[in-house]
């Protein structure tokens, strides 16, 4: 576990080499100006990572809020597209010609050019569409369509499935729901042990847990808010938080952590609030 302190700046160092920003924004359940409301704000609070999805029906308005800022004068620090990254995933897994075509289709959405991270969204299908559509991104990535292939909400099983298939590419992320009442222990980590970096959506639990005793007794000790606290207990595990949020003062809120370093003990603490709250799916043990 990592003691440094994090921020919009940090940099994590993929499998595969590549880098990608340490805390992204999520923009699932948002839409339309929303979305691009949200992505604008978030850039110039200085997040470089966005996370989308077809199944979120917002990567055109993703990818036009990106491309926009790129182009506008509040892009006072000249970024270019390198500087972004974007991550979509597949709806679905089923043959390769399909998730072939789908990932193609997701570039041609988000006008971005390529897409930085693409994901499985989840295991459904069955062990034939899992690798099927995995190699379907291992081609896109040969393409240069996407420069990195990972997963999400696979279990250990499923893990350990792809990574027996002997792929041209090991996945770089599997991104599963993780916070304090969350923890995900045994897929966390499998995936650390293999070099797999683990994203975490819905850090913030879906503000289910806020008010929580132990939440609100350590956020007043580190003099941060509990969303804060739990974005930085994410980055202390070694995981990428993709705190979610449609208001300009939270999203920036949210990612300033600079400050706060969660003391061992109570890293430990916040472990322990683990219940298996799950606050969307939880498609872990698909068959």
């Amino acid at each position: 576990m990592s003691q440094k302190t994090y921020s919009l700046a940090t940099i994590v160092k993929l499998n595969n080499g590549l880098t990608m920003p340490g805390i992204h924004l999520g923009v699932y359940l948002t839409s339309g100006n929303e979305t691009y409301k949200a992505v604008q704000w978030a850039l110039e609070s200085g997040y470089r990572g966005f996370d989308s999805a077809q199944m979120y029906h917002n990567e055109r308005d993703t990818g036009n809020a990106i491309t926009d800022f790129l182009k506008s004068p509040k892009n006072t620090s000249k970024l270019s597209r390198e500087d972004i990254h974007y991550t979509s995933k597949l709806a679905s897994n089923s043959d390769y010609e399909t998730a072939r075509k789908s990932i193609k289709k997701s570039v041609r959405e988000c006008g971005l050019g390529y897409i930085d991270l693409f994901l499985l969204h989840s295991p459904y299908g069955g062990k034939r569409a899992r690798l099927e559509s995995w190699r379907a991104v291992e081609d896109a990535v040969e393409a240069g369509e996407v420069k990195i292939g990972g997963v999400s909400n696979y279990g250990v099983k499923h893990l350990k499935e792809l990574l027996e298939s002997k792929p041209r590419l090991l996945p770089a992320v599997n991104q599963i729901e993780v916070h304090p009442f969350n923890t995900r222990t045994e897929i966390t980590s499998f995936c650390q042990q293999n070099g797999i970096m683990v994203e975490s959506y819905a850090p913030l639990a879906r503000a289910l847990r806020m008010k929580h005793p132990v939440i609100v007794d350590l956020s007043r000790k580190y003099q941060c808010t509990p969303a804060q606290l739990m974005v930085t207990w994410n980055c202390q595990h070694g995981f990428v938080p993709l705190p979610k949020s449609t208001k300009k003062e939270r999203i920036a809120e949210n990612a300033d952590i600079s400050r706060i370093t969660i003391e061992e003990s109570d890293m430990k603490t916040l472990d322990g609030l683990d219940e298996y709250l799950v606050t969307d799916w939880d498609p872990v043990d698909a068959p």
